[in-house]
């Protein structure tokens, strides 16, 4: 049985609240959260805004000590205790996976909270990494309350692994 993954997601932007929105995925309309400022092209680190854009999805990470492993066709791994994600625009590991401990500023992947059990690496600032243009840009999974990123794309857990089933090595999101 062949699976019929998505070309194409899309993220908008609630005309009612800036770091609030849509994700359209085949016949799926899901809220979620975005970056506490919003939108914006020319991504800065630490600006608090989810990027625009259309963009790749790398890779799906997921805690396995939670969850049994993900329906989903990107390529998967599991998160581990010592995963991190470099945010240090200093390190030469910037926007990049590392190892904890890690001397520079990173992302703890492997969070205590719920909002990191699923992570989808979206193909921001990723090939060429340029420094200051915004790390750590996930799709994950959203707080209770819908609590503004810091420019990521947040979903609620109810609706992930229906999400998860229609994503394919070649699906794009796009944020606009």
């Amino acid at each position: 049985m062949k699976t019929h993954y998505l070309k194409m997601f899309r993220v908008f932007q609630s005309p009612l609240s800036k770091s609030r929105g849509w994700l359209l995925a085949g016949n799926m309309k899901i809220p979620c959260a975005l970056g506490k400022s919003g939108l914006k092209y020319d991504k800065r680190e630490g600006d608090g805004k989810t990027p625009r854009g259309k963009f790749s999805l790398n890779r799906l990470w997921w805690r396995s000590d939670k969850f049994g492993h993900p329906l989903c066709g990107l390529k998967k791994r599991r998160i581990q205790s010592h995963d991190g994600w470099c945010d240090d625009v200093n390190s030469f590991r910037y926007n990049k996976h590392v190892l904890r401990p890690f001397r520079f500023s990173h992302e703890d992947i492997h969070r205590q909270d719920h909002v990191y059990d699923y992570v989808i690496e979206i193909g921001c600032n990723m090939q060429p990494v340029r420094r200051g243009r915004g790390s750590a840009i996930f799709l994950h999974l959203a707080r209770d309350n819908f609590e503004q990123t810091a420019g990521c794309v947040a979903v609620p857990s109810a609706k992930i692994v229906r999400l998860l089933a229609v994503i394919g090595p070649k699906t794009r999101i796009k944020i606009n």
